[in-house]
């Protein structure tokens, strides 16, 4: 009996030692404004997704703060990206979505913009996965390239791509398209955004840009209809055709090589963890796991994922260690691959 009563004694001895660890984490929190930092232009994909969570992300952290978002665009997402890692406080009131091509960049190396370490940052998780998605090449319709076979017809007409700043997401698949597929493709880059782009072909600047499946349902849904004014060339970020574009080839189809279907591996790789977010580095333990729980939980919120359905994106949230994972595999691809995407990614002249 005394056994029993120590025991009972013991545990409710440790009730309040639990709740004393949490209550700072909440009265930290309570009336803050925290900042969502978009690494992206509004009224793009990352900038649908950070707003979103916004709306309803500080229903799960312990305190209940405000969520305030912040576009900081420039350098194809590394300004944002860079600013989470080194500058922004690291108190847990600033976290971001960033680009998530950055991972590959941050894992090939040499480049001196890329200041921050990948493995370093506190990882949230991932809004997609890309698991009813894909990163298609659309074109105008009255462009001369109708399609795959079109573009790397040798001689053929070059199809002109816009893409954002030289180094940027856009402009790499551009390269990697390129360089792994034969496409000729003719590079006008300096856009600020996807907005941008999408007004750039509607205006006949450029014949095609890359975007995924669920940018399109999100912001031109119309272009998804047959007579919509675009047709997808290529999808990439699939083993298997999507659904909706049941003839368009897969990069891995196009392939003409094992070399070239290496590539295509390593660079589909960043689109599994598509919506990343991030806060900076050295975070207090405590405020870094609610803001992970907190990530989880809102993925699984009625009011969440209805809103979601309304913007026709796709949410197939991944964890923080989730995402730990992809970078690993990235980082674990074959020297001789990373050294040759490292090259291509790195290199100029293409336009």
């Amino acid at each position: 009996m005394a056994l029993r009563w120590g025991m009972l004694v013991s545990m409710l001895l440790a009730f309040p030692a639990i709740e004393a660890r949490a209550e700072p984490v909440a009265d930290f929190y309570k009336g803050k404004q925290l900042n969502l930092i978009v690494g992206n232009s509004a009224g793009g994909g990352y900038d649908v997704y950070g707003r979103l969570l916004a709306h309803h992300f500080g229903r799960y952290i312990p305190g209940n703060p405000t969520i305030v978002v912040q576009n900081m665009p420039g350098a194809a997402g590394l300004r944002a990206a860079n600013y989470l890692y080194n500058v922004a406080p690291k108190d847990g009131t600033t976290f971001g979505i960033i680009a998530h091509d950055l991972v590959l960049l941050g894992a090939l190396g040499g480049n001196p913009n890329v200041q921050f370490d990948t493995s370093k940052f506190i990882w949230l998780g991932s809004s997609s996965s890309f698991a009813d998605d894909a990163y298609l090449l659309i074109a105008r319709t009255d462009a001369a390239v109708k399609s795959a076979e079109d573009a790397r017809r040798p001689g053929g007409a070059p199809l002109v791509m816009g893409a954002s700043s030289e180094g940027g997401g856009s402009n790499d698949m551009i390269n990697i398209t390129r360089d792994a597929l034969g496409f000729n493709l003719k590079t006008v880059t300096g856009y600020p955004g996807s907005s941008s782009m999408f007004l750039a072909i509607e205006r006949g600047e450029i014949d095609a840009r890359f975007t995924a499946i669920s940018t399109l349902q999100s912001i031109k849904p119309q272009w998804i209809r047959p007579e919509g004014g675009v047709r997808a060339l290529v999808q990439f970020a699939r083993t298997t055709r999507h659904p909706l574009f049941p003839d368009v080839p897969t990069a891995r189809e196009l392939a003409r090589s094992d070399f070239a279907r290496a590539l295509i591996d390593l660079a589909e790789l960043p689109f599994f963890i598509d919506r990343p977010f991030v806060a900076p580095p050295g975070l207090p333990a405590d405020r870094a796991k609610a803001l992970q729980n907190a990530f989880v939980a809102v993925h699984k919120d009625s009011q969440y994922l209805e809103e979601a359905r309304k913007l026709k994106i796709d949410v197939s949230p991944i964890s923080g260690e989730e995402v730990l994972r992809v970078i690993a595999r990235v980082g674990s691809a074959p020297p001789e691959t990373l050294a040759y995407m490292k090259n291509l990614l790195s290199s100029k002249g293409h336009e």
